[in-house]
């Protein structure tokens, strides 16, 4: 699945018409003027020092009714995730593993136990003391059934809950069923957060953690809001409080932050017509998240035509995925090339086949499927969805292919379309270490595996590679399955796209990467 919401049906902000008139012309702008003529997005959000206090008000997308706020087994809630937990480790913004809860780390000679030192002085919100033992509980529920964590197809085949050790209320031990070299940065995963132990029936309507907000109020797929932790281990948060807004669509956000009723939004990727009008404004500006999201068409390997590899392998050599970047993302991305690993991770390979229509058309004929014509669906969910189905639609017509393109609504999108239909657009957030995203979303049996592609020569190679403790060798294995993911597998992966956020000219300290926000930095100046 995609990190993304499920939308509900709630909205709690209005927007006046004056705004709602200021936004729709931004299609005016965008289809009348050109994209020449357009002013040019800022590359980042305002610098300066925040003032201490206030609250910063974010909009956010609908969840479903059963929105919560236990991380093991959240499928949305990120915003409150990332305010009210911890997790041991982190994703640094050079990409490396980085020291959260756990102080240090280090594994045997054969990578096949780790143990990691918990950070002194740290308390919950409810003032319990942190220990190994919360380290531990958190691990045993995650891979608890009941949980039914996505995280658990990532840490069973190695983590036994049985065998985990506490020696001291500062150690942690894990013991692996096989070695794995990279085992840390699979707990930097936002479902990794850790909780209280023996917390987990309440946990989702508690929020009780180490992070530097604690819960006033949560509505699932509602309002919330969090205040400022005084005595979180790292310092207190800039702001005295975040509240949260849930709101249907993104146009009605978007008029939200022109209106000055919100500050920041949140999982929204706004469209370039509506960027350009948010950054013209004088309430608000755009902040650009560089290759934040990757966006995919994902072909179902169970349904034909998609269960023949040369039917797969031609829908990706029918299109060029540079005309796909220009015409979807106006350049504001970088191309795939039909691989998921981004490129400033320091284990993706350049290498893949280049465009080419001719041989798409060869490969549809030995297969039995010339003349191809698929469905491919989309929706309104997100602003990027419908340009890249258009885009691919034309650049793959130069191999005799017919997208027929089916706009699904976007209420259901996720649950009536999304590993439902043979083909269909989606996006998933950047910041996954590499074993991480090749294992949740690729490999055999996750049930994050979009495209129920199923290869044991990959599996046996994300194997090898989580056994290896020399890292260039271990780079050159995970080099070899992002070879067979584009030559093998389901996912067309045409694009790497920078993030528009929209958010309002008094927000100081902005700063996101992957599924990294800081909620201690941010802040506003003159609110």
């Amino acid at each position: 699945m995609s990190d993304i919401h499920h939308p509900g049906r709630r909205s709690v902000l209005a927007t006046g018409a004056a705004s709602a008139a200021a936004l729709g012309a931004s299609w005016l702008l965008s289809g009348c003027t050109g994209a020449s003529a357009a002013p040019a997005l800022p590359a980042a959000a305002k610098q300066g020092v925040p003032d201490p206090g206030g609250t910063l008000r974010i909009a956010r997308p609908p969840a479903s009714d059963a929105e919560t706020l236990d991380p093991a087994s959240a499928l949305s809630a990120y915003e409150y995730l990332g305010a009210l937990y911890n997790r041991l480790v982190r994703i640094g913004e050079n990409g490396a593993v980085a020291p959260d809860l756990a102080e240090s780390w280090e594994p045997d000679a054969k990578a096949r136990t780790w143990t990691f030192r918990i950070r002194k002085g740290v308390t919950f919100h409810d003032g319990r003391a942190l220990t190994s033992a919360d380290a531990a509980y958190t691990l045993r529920h995650i891979l608890d059934k009941k949980t039914a964590s996505p995280q658990a197809a990532v840490l069973a085949p190695l983590v036994d809950p049985g065998r985990l050790r506490t020696p001291d209320p500062h150690t942690l031990v894990v013991p692996l069923k096989s070695p794995h070299a990279e085992f840390p940065s699979l707990l930097t995963h936002y479902n990794c957060y850790v909780i209280p132990d023996g917390s987990g029936r309440a946990i989702g309507r508690t929020g009780i953690g180490t992070g530097p907000f604690e819960l006033e109020s949560f509505t699932p797929a509602g309002p919330g809001r969090i205040t400022a932790y005084e005595d979180h281990w790292a310092g207190r948060p800039v702001l005295d409080a975040i509240s949260f807004y849930s709101v249907a669509d993104m146009s009605a956000r978007s008029n939200a932050l022109l209106a000055g009723q919100v500050d920041l939004l949140s999982q929204t990727n706004l469209d370039f017509a509506t960027a350009r009008v948010v950054a013209a404004s004088d309430r608000a500006t755009i902040a650009r998240v560089e290759n934040a999201q990757w966006y995919v068409l994902p072909m179902l390997t169970t349904e034909k035509p998609f269960t023949d590899v040369r039917v797969r392998q031609a829908m990706k050599l029918a299109y060029d995925p540079e005309h796909v970047v220009k015409v979807a993302l106006q350049g504001a991305g970088t191309a795939g090339w039909d691989n998921p690993v981004p490129p400033s991770d320091p284990a993706h390979i350049t290498a893949h086949p280049e465009h080419d229509p001719d041989q798409a058309r060869h490969l549809l004929k030995k297969a039995g499927h010339e003349g191809l014509a698929v469905d491919l669906y989309t929706s309104s969910y997100d602003p990027v969805f419908t340009p890249m189905a258009l885009a691919y639609q034309d650049s793959a017509r130069r191999a005799g292919i017919r997208i027929r393109v089916k706009t699904a609504a976007a209420d259901s999108y996720y649950t009536q379309i999304w590993m439902k239909q043979p083909l269909m657009a989606t996006y998933w957030f950047t910041g996954r270490p590499v074993d991480q995203l090749l294992t949740q979303v690729f490999r055999s049996g996750s049930s994050y595996n979009e495209t129920a592609w199923s290869d044991r020569d990959f599996d046996a190679l994300l194997d090898r590679a989580r056994q290896e403790t020399d890292g260039t060798r271990r780079r050159e294995l995970y080099g070899e399955a992002q070879t067979l993911v584009i030559d093998k597998g389901g996912a067309i992966t045409p694009m790497f796209a920078d993030r528009l956020v929209g958010l309002s000219r008094k927000v100081r300290g902005y700063a996101e990467y992957g599924f990294e926000f800081d909620y201690r930095g941010i802040g506003l100046k003159g609110a």
